[in-house]
């Protein structure tokens, strides 16, 4: 059988006359572009293998929601949900008993001072908390469903190939970085700005708050992302745990240049295992108002409102599962034990910051910005921020990240600068334009 791109990007049975012309014309068509999908040739035996693709990972919908931003959201069953299709989740039981969430170590007089005027100070700021855009037609996903973004052809067509579809590439490893930050997405034109922990320590989560912004993107397979990194295994071998997540712009994954919120996770250094968001089987969704991979909004703007968004990655002490609580302690969903070696234990690093493509396009730096695009000395309304960064212990106790470092690979194209205060804990300002005449 054959099949057609509607105007959605989605697959529709051909008829048998037009199957002829096709046949005719050495089984090719041609599909429009869409959302920074170029016109090109795709054969339609190519075509069908998209198709069986998303049969797999676009399960069938309960209901069907449109988002405003021309998002196609299926609410599934959970027990449909793509992630129960892993091998090694064959004979797994979605975890009901809510995770034991971890504890706020005793709170001292002037720490609960300092909360409250975190509070105050981040509404006399203005800084706000960002949601999800499909929710604003008010219609919501029915309980015992999940909320899963529907993949389109045009989608899969913007990867460099099938297999490729939903996965960040495999990178090279920069052997000349500081032996305690052995970050495995140096290299290969990913650049970052980022804090982390130590190597040696065992850890068992983390969380931090988030600036949100909508950086441009030069080029259709570059990303701008700013996120939390939970890490255990070797950095220069093919073992490595690594589970994510935050806000990303990418106009190859999802086809516009909107923030978006996802999640990623892999067992073998990026390079069989492991996708974006729900793309592949793994991520266990339990949640009925999140959709992984949807955009979010409103954003923050130049000397005007912040936004931000808080995410908390830890491992449940009781099952062993690494839960994902969105924002106000929303429980998103999990990552199963079974997905991993290292990480199954505990994790040995943390990383929170931002990176971004740089393919040198024409020769030159990429001006796809990172964070809001401005340096870290230029504060708060301007430049992006991470704010009360905290680590999970051994105990299931959050307290704050005190002892990070920083790193960032060229400070002319983006830069970062930590500091400590009593209303934001650890946090650090980053980012940068990319490409200006201190970065060519």
């Amino acid at each position: 059988m054959g099949f057609a791109v509607n105007k959605r990007g989605f697959l529709a049975p051909l008829p048998p006359l037009v199957l002829a012309l096709l046949f005719v014309q050495r089984f090719t068509v041609v599909v429009s572009a869409l959302n920074y999908t170029n016109h090109r040739q795709v054969s339609s035996m190519r075509l069908e293998r998209i198709q069986r693709h998303l049969d797999k990972i676009n399960k069938p919908p309960v209901m069907t929601i449109e988002s405003p931003d021309g998002d196609i959201i299926d609410c599934v069953h959970k027990r449909k949900q793509p992630a129960l299709d892993h091998p090694l989740l064959k004979n797994h039981k979605i975890q009901r008993e809510p995770p034991e969430m971890p504890r706020v170590k005793a709170l001292k007089e002037d720490d609960e001072l300092r909360s409250e005027r975190t509070k105050k100070s981040n509404e006399a700021e203005g800084v706000r908390g960002s949601w999800q855009m499909w929710h604003r037609n008010g219609t919501r996903c029915p309980q015992g469903t999940v909320p899963i973004r529907r993949s389109a052809v045009h989608d899969v067509l913007r990867a460099k190939s099938l297999f490729d579809f939903g996965k960040k590439q495999q990178r090279s490893i920069s052997l000349a970085r500081h032996i305690d930050a052995p970050d495995v997405v140096s290299g290969n034109g990913h650049e970052h700005a980022i804090a982390y922990t130590g190597s040696s320590q065992e850890v068992y989560g983390a969380k931090a708050t988030i600036n949100v912004w909508g950086p441009p993107i030069q080029v259709v397979n570059e990303f701008s992302l700013s996120q939390i990194w939970i890490l255990s295994g070797s950095f220069d071998g093919s073992d490595l745990n690594s589970i994510e997540a935050g806000w990303q712009v990418s106009p190859e994954l999802y086809g516009d240049s909107r923030p978006r919120l996802f999640t990623y996770w892999t067992s073998d250094s990026y390079q069989a295992t492991g996708c974006y968001n729900l793309l592949c089987a793994g991520f266990v969704q339990t949640h009925s108002r999140i959709a992984i991979g949807a955009a979010i909004s409103p954003v923050s703007s130049y000397t005007g409102n912040q936004y931000d968004i808080s995410i908390l990655i830890w491992k449940d002490p009781k099952l062993g599962n690494w839960w994902m609580s969105f924002g106000d302690n929303t429980l998103v969903g999990y990552w199963p034990a079974e997905l991993f070696t290292h990480l199954a234990e505990h994790a040995t690093m943390v990383e929170w910051g931002g990176e971004v493509v740089n393919s040198r396009a024409n020769g030159k730096h990429t001006s796809t910005q990172m964070g809001s695009g401005h340096f870290a000395e230029d504060g708060f309304g301007k430049a992006s921020y991470f704010r009360n960064l905290e680590i999970v212990d051994s105990d299931n106790s959050l307290s704050s990240a005190r002892s990070i470092s920083t790193l960032a690979e060229n400070t002319n194209c983006y830069n970062i600068q930590s500091s400590y205060s009593n209303e934001w804990g650890t946090n650090f300002y980053y980012g940068g334009p990319g490409n200006n005449p201190r970065c060519p």
